[in-house]
């Protein structure tokens, strides 16, 4: 296969297997989608739904079918023409039994061989865990759990073996007297008495583990996590034998033909990202003649999974076609908000919430907390990593670790990327100036809020860190310091930033929470067109092969939640007035439970963003099941946010207040009931937000890149975060869609009028797809031409050519366009514009289409372009909210 016109991401697990995958192959087809996109399939923990605590690298995943399975895919894939991507995991494996690797390990320590594979520190500060592993996977503190009789020794399979809160741990070789009977060995180490507890106890310390309760982790863990997952561990990917062992299946399926791509999960989290990445691509590349005859010589597409500020891009180190798409994501997300209303929602936030900190004070406060609680390890080890360097010089000696501290305290809290990427030659690239600015920031905070004696520190730890090239120097030990420095410092920053932002100030800070979500940028609440320009050029230009998404496995709410939510930042004041009254009319009651005004006021806009367009006030088992997703949604709202409970210490109090708020806001009672109200007001913004989806679902389809279609989400997307955003597919429904679409038995006035179905964005879809795969080449190759708006409603439209090779494609969406919308209309209240809306706006084309007639391929019909090449917006968006137009043929 080529590389892909467009991708399919689906979830695999026990209850969507691989020959589930096969049964949908035709539809996917049909739509136009060139390759599947799949989520890792090495094997997982026993029940995974997702994947990514992969347990054995080299086997593809038994409950999904395994090899067979893949292979029957993979046929099916091949007779229809397509391809497969698949999902990878280098950074991390589950710390779990069934992982053969940490097994060995957590049974004989240093003596395994695979005791280098993962990051783990055999010599930390804590001599109590020199030469073991803190396994920090208790319920209860040790001694209560030893009391308790959670810790038990078993003899099973003809092995003992320690029984830990139902998990078995192994017994390392000469640990245990083997001399008596099994029955004796037991009774020797029975935790119900005192003789036997102290025995098993013994017999515990003597293990290369370190048993421990889970709330250890954060201070005391000796090898490095995902993230603050203590059950994933990091596996040092940056050692060739490691390396190898990951990726054999990986690379053994590219030679055979069965996959045509990779996605590399958590790219960050790696050693080193750069490096990674360009073994990776010559170990594709030099497999690519091994492939079946039948399958063309090209590149495998390799894409990282990255977020990418919105002003970085990757650049030229980089041996991958792109990002999977984070960055579009929020890009197009911004394009659909109002600036304009901005002011006014951020007033209305410090209003109901009463927190008046600024979305950066918010996040700034928020990486305080995870330095502090969450990651003091990491940063610990990052310290005593530069202590080191400092003693290993004269001239650097006195360096206190404190004062080191401290001036690594204010470059973190300041540091607004997921990481830099040093290597041996130092930093480079757009590293150079975002350091640069980076610590330019250090020094002004540490001028104003402390006596400023440790700001020479900040040079010194920017030449540590990279701005010297560690290569450079010349005395071998001070280079491995260096070396190990930069890594860790490197591995700290991204679950930094990831938490901090995603995982804490996104459930803090709730302005408007469409613009809280994966790969957004806090400080950008909205972007113009011209903005948006800018990045499709630069896209374009540098990685015209990279993934373009809107919903994926990781987000916070689905793409047409964001997109409804979106329409509050053209309409603030009847927003502030209609939340002011639900507060007052409502949830009075919230304020005896004590439930923040930041909570009640997330879940209302929780409410109407994921409200299922099919459900009514009158519907009890609807509000029901809608009430169990939000649920879900809040439970982790109010942990992720650490204000008023948290994963560590949950207040259950608080979060029955919180469930029982949710309960009376669904209730059904009366025709002015919570819930009725709710409906009316999704009713006002419903059709708007359609609107927003169908132009994010073209630009989408159309912008510099390759679109991917997270499972489902040709029908409309109101899924929250996880694991509301994996429930399973309607395909049948969406089969039933295409069929119509290709039979030409359901017209584009249905489809706008039954448009609560879901079928316009599927049509959408269908429709962008079979120009894609007419015209490859100027969606691969085409340069990004925007097109200038002119008129009273100019901000409201977004307009730009593909062109190459003397053929272009126009395309034509509105933005920030609710007030078109004829809520008085006679049919109903459809996502379409009054014509009459637009007045005098127009658009002009590219001189070559000047008095040229054009098809319409989403709605059909034919329009004729006028001599001079300006066309009123009016024409172009009269029968359906967007449009794009190639030469009529």
């Amino acid at each position: 296969m080529t590389l892909p016109c467009a991708a399919a991401r689906l979830q695999f697990h026990a209850d969507f297997t691989l020959d589930d995958a096969c049964r949908r192959v035709p539809y996917y087809a049909a739509l136009g989608i060139s390759h599947l996109y799949a989520s890792p399939l090495s094997t997982a923990r026993k029940g995974s739904t997702h994947g990514y605590d992969v347990t054995d690298h080299a086997v593809v995943n038994p409950e999904l079918g395994g090899e067979a399975a893949l292979h029957r895919l993979v046929d099916a894939l091949r007779q229809h023409g397509m391809g497969l991507i698949l999902d990878i995991v280098p950074n991390h494996m589950a710390t779990h039994a069934s992982n053969a690797w940490w097994w060995d390990v957590w049974e004989n320590g240093l003596a395994s061989p695979y005791a280098e594979w993962f990051d783990i520190d055999w010599a930390p500060a804590d001599p109590a865990l020199h030469n073991k592993i803190l396994a920090p996977f208790l319920g209860h503190p040790y001694g209560q759990a030893l009391a308790e009789g959670h810790l038990k020794l078993v003899h099973e399979d003809g092995r003992y073996r320690l029984d830990v809160y139902g998990n078995p741990y192994p017994i390392a070789p000469g640990t245990l007297p083997m001399a008596d009977t099994h029955d004796a060995v037991l009774a020797s180490h029975n935790p119900e008495t005192p003789e036997g507890r102290e025995a098993l106890h013994a017999l515990i310390e003597r293990q290369h583990y370190r048993l421990a309760w889970w709330k250890c982790a954060p201070e005391e863990i000796n090898w490095r996590r995902f993230f603050e997952v203590s059950e994933l561990v990091g596996v040092r990917v940056e050692d060739p034998e490691v390396f190898d062992a990951v990726h054999a299946l990986t690379l053994r399926l590219y030679s055979e033909g069965l996959i045509d791509g990779v996605r590399i999960d958590h790219v960050d989290g790696l050693a080193d990202p750069i490096a990674y990445c360009a073994r990776l691509r010559a170990a594709l590349d030099a497999r690519m003649d091994a492939r079946p005859a039948a399958l063309p010589r090209t590149p495998a597409w390799l894409l990282i999974e990255k977020i990418l500020a919105h002003d970085e891009t990757l650049d030229d180190r980089w041996r991958v076609h792109g990002t999977t798409g984070y960055d579009f994501m929020a890009q197009v997300g911004a394009l659909l908000h109002d600036p304009h209303g901005e002011p006014a929602l951020t007033a209305l936030w410090e209003r109901l919430s009463g927190d008046n900190r600024a979305v950066m004070t918010v996040w700034r406060d928020a990486r305080e907390l995870m330095l502090q609680r969450h990651f003091p390890v990491e940063r610990n080890a990052t310290v005593n990593a530069l202590h080191a360097i400092a003693r290993s010089s004269t001239a650097t000696r006195d360096y206190s670790r404190e004062a080191l501290q401290r001036a690594l305290w204010e470059l973190l809290l300041a540091f607004p990327v997921y990481r830099t990427y040093v290597d041996d030659a130092g930093r480079a690239g757009g590293d150079v100036e975002r350091f640069n600015a980076i610590l330019a920031r250090a020094r002004t905070r540490m001028a104003d809020e402390h006596d400023g004696d440790d700001r020479p520190l900040l040079d010194v730890l920017a030449a540590w860190l990279g701005g010297d090239a560690p290569g450079s120097v010349t005395d071998p030990a001070q280079r491995l310091l260096r070396q190990k420095a930069i890594r860790r410092f490197q591995q700290l920053t991204p679950p930094l930033a990831a938490k901090s932002l995603e995982d804490t100030t996104f459930y803090q800070y709730g302005r408007l929470l469409s613009v809280n979500d994966v790969g957004s940028d806090p400080d950008v609440f909205a972007l113009e067109p011209e903005a948006f320009h800018a990045h499709s050029a630069e896209r374009a230009a540098h990685a015209p092969q990279a993934m373009l998404t809107t919903a994926t496995h990781d987000h916070k709410r689905g793409e047409d939640v964001r997109a409804r939510l979106a329409v509050l930042s053209e309409m603030p004041v009847r927003w502030r007035e209609t939340v002011l009254r639900w507060f007052e009319r409502h949830d009075g009651a919230s304020d005896r439970d004590g439930i923040s005004g930041g909570d009640r006021y997330m879940l209302y806009q929780t409410l109407i963003g994921a409200w299922p367009l099919d459900l009514t006030a009158d519907d009890p088992e609807g509000l029901k099941a809608f009430g169990d997703r939000v649920a879900q949604w809040q439970l982790k709202s109010v942990r992720e946010a650490k204000l008023r409970s948290s994963w560590i210490s949950p207040d259950e109090s608080y979060e029955k207040s919180c469930q029982r708020l949710l309960d009376r806001l669904l209730t059904t009672e009366g025709a002015d009931s919570p819930a009725s109200d709710l409906a009316v007001f999704v009713r006002e913004i419903a059709a708007a937000g359609a609107i927003n989806s169908l132009a994010q679902t073209v630009l989408r389809l159309t912008s510099p890149g390759i679109p991917d279609n997270y499972q489902g989400t040709e029908f409309w997307d109101f899924s929250l975060v996880d694991p509301d955003n994996r429930r399973p597919v309607d395909f049948e429904a969406r089969e039933a869609g295409l069929k119509a679409l290709q039979d030409g038995s359901v017209s584009n006035a249905i489809l706008l009028r039954d448009w609560h179905d879901g079928r316009i964005k599927q049509a959408v879809w269908f429709r962008i797809l079979q120009l894609r795969r007419a015209q490859p080449e100027i969606f691969e190759h085409g340069r990004y031409v925007p097109l200038h708006a002119e008129g009273t409603h100019s901000r409201h439209v977004l307009a730009f050519a593909r062109v190459h090779d003397g053929e272009t494609v126009i395309v034509v969406v509105p933005r920030l366009a609710a007030a078109g919308i004829d809520h008085a209309a006679p049919e109903g209240v459809v996502p379409a514009i009054d014509p009459d809306f637009w007045g005098d706006t127009t658009i002009a084309l590219p001189q070559n289409l000047a008095g040229t007639a054009l098809t319409d391929i989403v709605n059909g019909c034919d329009r004729h372009v006028a001599a001079d090449g300006v066309v009123p917006v009016a024409n172009l968006l009269a029968d359906w909210p967007v449009a794009v137009l190639t030469r009529a043929r």
